[in-house]
């Protein structure tokens, strides 16, 4: 039975070879030239969090990607101790293939605490019942995608995404760069409560290049453009279940 959640979630279970240093693998997919980003910022963040008290979830990440991950070898995830303080703890994580670094995080971990609160208001957008699955809206255009993407575009996802302004990736038009979605783990999980903030590290990678390319017309499915993250940053208010 294909379980895409659980692939990700062992995915995610990343070896320790030492006291902080841990083995990541990729995912065995003929398709893959680089390694996905979301995979590279939750692996790291897995590895950081195994060095800290359960006490302390992360409330921030900062990270530069350096270089394209390769999926044919394992990614070495080195930990550093940067602080152990009396409520905060940060760590700087480094990724390495081939001798070199590929990426860097550094993540903050706080005691939870009761403090002052404030948001913005909830945009006006439709709610997720209303919407459909990302992959089965793209099965309606299945016949117009090229061979070479077909079984990447179509396979089941571990992560649910409803978008509210999709567009055609092989008619692409300008739109604006605001892009509203909702996304989820596909299926619920009873898993630790930091293992949902990796899991959303995950998903957090997903669509923001596209969404970059919209007010431009273009697609990276047209052969137009080629795109690829440079950094990223992450705030975690709030505990979350993202199941």
């Amino acid at each position: 039975m294909v379980d895409p959640v659980g692939d990700l979630l062992a995915l995610l279970d990343i070896e320790r070879l030492e006291h902080d240093l841990f083995r990541g693998q990729s995912p065995d997919e003929e398709e893959s030239q680089r390694v996905f980003g979301g995979q590279v910022i939750a692996q790291s963040l897995v590895a950081a969090y195994r060095t800290v008290p359960e006490d302390r979830p992360c409330h921030s990440l900062h990270a530069y990607f350096i270089r394209p991950g390769d999926p044919s070898v394992p990614i070495i995830y080195q930990v550093d101790h940067a602080r152990d303080g009396g409520s905060f703890t940060t760590r700087r994580v480094v990724a390495i293939q081939h001798g070199k670094q590929i990426f860097n995080l550094a993540a903050s971990f706080h005691v939870q605490e009761e403090g002052w609160h404030h948001q913005h208001a909830m945009p006006d957008v439709p709610g997720p019942d209303t919407l459909g699955d990302r992959v089965e809206w793209r099965k309606n255009f299945a016949e117009r995608l090229p061979e070479r993407h077909r079984g990447h575009f179509l396979r089941p996802r571990p992560v649910e995404i409803r978008e509210i302004e999709p567009l055609d990736p092989l008619k692409p038009e300008k739109a604006s760069d605001l892009h509203h979605l909702w996304f989820r783990v596909a299926r619920p999980i009873d898993e630790a409560p930091w293992l949902h903030h990796c899991l959303m590290a995950y998903a957090s990678d997903m669509s923001l290049l596209g969404t970059g390319n919209r007010p431009h017309g273009v697609s990276w499915m047209t052969g137009e453009v080629m795109s690829a993250s440079l950094d990223h940053a992450m705030w975690f208010h709030a505990p979350i279940k993202f199941d």
